[in-house]
């Protein structure tokens, strides 16, 4: 069992900047691919962003690319998300999310084994 939980959401003006962080309770945590998903009012979780165990093979959904980065730093078993230049339509709760299994972690949610509780980002004028 893995126990995942994020902070660093908030409240942030158009154009601003937040970093989620994401700890994973469990050790050997470079074992475990992770993402990143987001859930905005009324609609479904969407993917944005994954990174190998090792830190490589980063990937971005189309709308995260240029504005968000995803890292990892394996020592203290947690996972960013750097969001920056935010707009309304970031609003939204946040998630991350480990796979546990072999292989590597892409836009599915069927890619991941466990989640996190989500932290909420509200972009606001």
């Amino acid at each position: 069992q893995v126990h995942l939980v994020e902070s660093g959401g908030g409240v942030v003006q158009p154009g601003g900047s937040l970093r989620l962080s994401c700890v994973a309770s469990r050790r050997a945590f470079n074992n475990y691919a992770m993402g990143w998903f987001r859930q905005a009012p009324g609609k479904g979780r969407e993917f944005v962003s994954s990174i190998s165990g090792s830190g490589g093979g980063l990937r971005y959904a189309g709308f995260a690319r240029g504005r968000f980065t995803m890292s990892r730093d394996n020592a203290v078993n947690t996972v960013y998300l750097q969001l920056n230049s935010l707009n309304l339509e970031d609003t939204a709760v946040y998630y991350c999310a480990a796979r546990a299994r072999t292989g590597r972690a892409g836009p599915n949610e069927n890619d991941y084994d466990y989640w996190g509780q989500g932290t909420q980002v509200t972009v606001s004028s």
